[in-house]
């Protein structure tokens, strides 16, 4: 049971590899054949459309690697020097103000979906409210200023996404908190392996270190948060590039109007743009420039729903959360979240249409 965990994450990030390097190097031959350079005549008749393809593609990297960059180092820098026991001291005990609090705690301590479920294990693990923990683990993707500023940047203040987004994460991320963490006995929620003596000794040595930082030098510290944050923004640069890439191809090689025929329609639409955010599970601090590659061929709602949904329900995501709760806990959180997220989507869709 101790090595099921590790050995899934492991095999999975052997697939995102393996897939990433299929991108890259399908990237790669689209760059070519998109320069002209020394392209055989039989691949011609494809030129225009990889043209089309790769500034499609480039046009979202670009503009979103930025804020990948913020996000991590953001992430990298609390991951290393701020204590739990400081967020934890400030925890309200009453269920509401609980799960309030945890959906804000973002604000405060942004974190990608990777490092929201980590927090949210050390965070119950030290006595928080269970409410605060699912609140905080579900809100804090989308409720922090690097996700706020990416989202505003790639919809120009657009009211209705990046309100909505903020305001339906925050209303989803409480209601679901408040109807799974009232539990009245909460231990039998969690996953049976204790996580915190399951971490690797390299944390224990992380946690010696933050406790005795005045042993550390200026250096060091920068050095440290350097090497944190790249290792993650490789990590996290692989899904914005598998991201990017299908996008682009939904753009360039599906005909519009059958991009339009399903993103028109008010039930559809969200449930197609779910699904995709589920399978692409782009970290939350791209993924809203993902998100406007499909605007004027989705409908508002569907825009809506993947910019929430994604980043509380994702392949990656899903995996994390079984080392926190046990997978009944687990699949309720993904079966009341899916529900609450596809009921306002398709509200939207009907309001807005």
């Amino acid at each position: 049971m101790r090595d099921t965990l590790p050995s899934r994450t492991w095999h999975l990030r052997s697939l995102g590899r393996l897939i990433t390097a299929l991108a890259v190097l399908g990237l790669a031959l689209a760059l070519w054949v998109g320069s002209g350079l020394l392209v055989p005549a039989a691949l011609d008749p494809w030129r225009g459309a990889l043209t089309s393809f790769v500034t499609i593609f480039l046009g979202i990297f670009i503009e979103a690697l930025p804020f990948l960059l913020a996000g991590t180092l953001v992430s990298s820098a609390l991951h290393l020097f701020v204590s739990d026991d400081a967020i934890q001291r400030l925890c309200p005990r009453r269920p509401l103000p609980a799960a309030t609090a945890g959906g804000l705690l973002g604000l405060l301590f942004p974190v990608c979906e990777c490092g929201s479920v980590p927090a949210t294990r050390r965070l119950i693990a030290k006595g928080a409210p269970l409410p605060l923990g699912l609140a905080f683990m579900l809100a804090s993707p989308v409720i922090n200023p690097v996700v706020i500023a990416s989202t505003w940047v790639a919809f120009n203040g657009d009211p209705l996404l990046v309100g909505g987004r903020i305001g339906l994460t925050l209303l989803v991320a409480v209601v679901v908190a408040l109807l799974l963490g009232l539990h009245p006995r909460p231990a039998e929620v969690l996953a049976p392996v204790a996580p915190v003596t399951g971490e690797p000794e390299h944390d224990h040595n992380h946690h010696h270190h933050h406790e005795h930082g005045e042993l550390q030098t200026l250096g060091q510290k920068t050095s440290a948060v350097l090497r944190h944050t790249g290792a993650e923004l490789f990590e996290m640069s692989r899904f914005l590039v598998i991201g990017g890439l299908l996008a682009a191809s939904m753009q360039t090689l599906v005909p519009q109007s059958t991009l339009l025929g399903l993103g028109q329609g008010a039930v559809i639409s969200v449930l197609v743009l779910m699904l995709l955010a589920v399978v692409l599970s782009i970290c939350s601090t791209v993924d809203a420039f993902v998100a406007l590659a499909f605007a004027g061929l989705f409908a508002p709602g569907a825009l809506l729903a993947f910019l929430v949904f994604g980043p509380m329900v994702d392949i990656k995501s899903v995996l994390l959360y079984t080392s926190t709760f046990r997978l009944r806990m687990v699949a309720l959180v993904v079966l009341l979240t899916f529900q609450l997220v596809l009921v306002a989507g398709i509200a939207v869709n009907l309001w807005v249409g």
